[in-house]
């Protein structure tokens, strides 16, 4: 039997005859709540301008951050994550100021919730990259063309480094080092020190990506040799993600990530469609951000239509978190209405 359409010729556009229109029946919502805002934390007195990264600035230890996190917080944004920015002169081989109790990423955990309080959720990055004085994520065995990176003696300090963030009072801590039975390492680490309620954020599909450079530079990060192709994944791979982030759930995960985000997409929406009931968290990295504001910048393009267009197509994507460094400005476009 045939069935016999009423009205044959369908016409989608009454759905998006006018704003209001369009606000009732769109897909996807975005608030300030699904940002984790990026904080590149350093000693010091003065806030520091990233040239690599306008608009964006390291922040010292005390009422300047205190500051800048208040502000967040008065435009919905109560979601971190903090970065520590170390001179050169404090890094060695191993990074061992990555778990020193009175390192800066630690002060500021405790100077921050000691202020806010259960106000703010607060994510501290797990890895060694910003603290060895060879760049790389983790301790290197070898030299010149022969070297490379001891996975097992490396997820031993990123356990030393996650507890020491939970003493401090962190709620979650990420580790983004890419590392095999990282998270398992952290989680029973974290547990034998009586910190079974501190989660862990992973970067489990964390691409060995192009558009890390202004973070590098941020974060005086960028490995002095070799390049970190042996232990972040592939480009070319899409159901490789799916298998980091079934491990890392495995090994006790409670968030799981895909970096970065833009070009990445369809490995958001993969994962997701591949493990639904986990929190999924996506971040929009350092050269997605400075990408548009230089294009903005040179009157190429609308900063707030571009970086609200690609906010809400990593959430359509599947993302239920971004980490963007867009959150204040896009906390504040959105108090002003969507635009589309």
């Amino acid at each position: 039997m045939q069935v016999q359409l009423l009205y044959p010729v369908s016409r989608p556009r009454r759905l998006r005859a006018n704003k209001l229109v369009r606000d009732a029946v769109a897909e996807t919502s975005l608030s300030p709540g699904a940002f984790i805002m990026p904080i590149f934390v350093k000693d010091g007195v003065d806030r520091e301008p990233i040239g690599s990264m306008p608009g964006y600035f390291r922040w010292p230890v005390g009422d300047a951050l205190v500051k800048h996190v208040e502000e967040a917080l008065g435009l919905g944004v109560d979601k971190f994550i903090l970065f520590g920015v170390l001179p050169d002169d404090l890094k060695d081989p191993e990074g061992k100021a990555s778990y020193d109790p009175q390192g800066v990423v630690p002060r500021a955990i405790r100077l921050l919730k000691e202020v806010f309080g259960d106000k703010i959720l607060l994510f501290a990055d797990v890895c060694l990259c910003e603290y060895t004085d060879h760049g790389h994520c983790g301790v290197v065995v070898g030299d010149g063309k022969r070297w490379r990176v001891d996975n097992d003696k490396t997820i031993a300090i990123y356990a030393r480094e996650a507890v020491v963030y939970a003493d401090a009072g962190v709620d979650f801590v990420a580790p983004s080092g890419m590392m095999d039975g990282q998270v398992r390492a952290i989680r029973q680490a974290l547990d034998a020190a009586g910190y079974q309620d501190v989660g862990i954020m992973a970067y489990s599909a964390k691409y060995a990506s192009a558009f890390y450079g202004p973070f590098r530079t941020a974060a005086s990060s960028a490995p002095k040799f070799g390049d970190r192709r042996t232990y972040q994944m592939d480009p070319r791979n899409s159901r490789e993600a799916v298998k980091e982030v079934m491990l890392d759930l495995e090994e006790g995960a409670d968030i799981v990530m895909v970096k970065p985000a833009l070009a990445y997409l369809d490995v958001i929406r993969l994962v997701k469609d591949s493990f639904p009931w986990s929190p999924l968290a996506a971040y929009s990295v350092s050269g997605e951000y400075s990408m548009v504001k230089a294009a903005a910048k040179m009157g190429y393009l609308d900063e707030r239509l571009i970086a609200l267009e690609v906010l809400f197509g990593i959430k359509r994507a599947g993302a239920d978190l971004i980490l963007t460094y867009y959150a204040l400005d896009a906390a504040k476009w959105l108090g002003e209405g969507t635009p589309f």
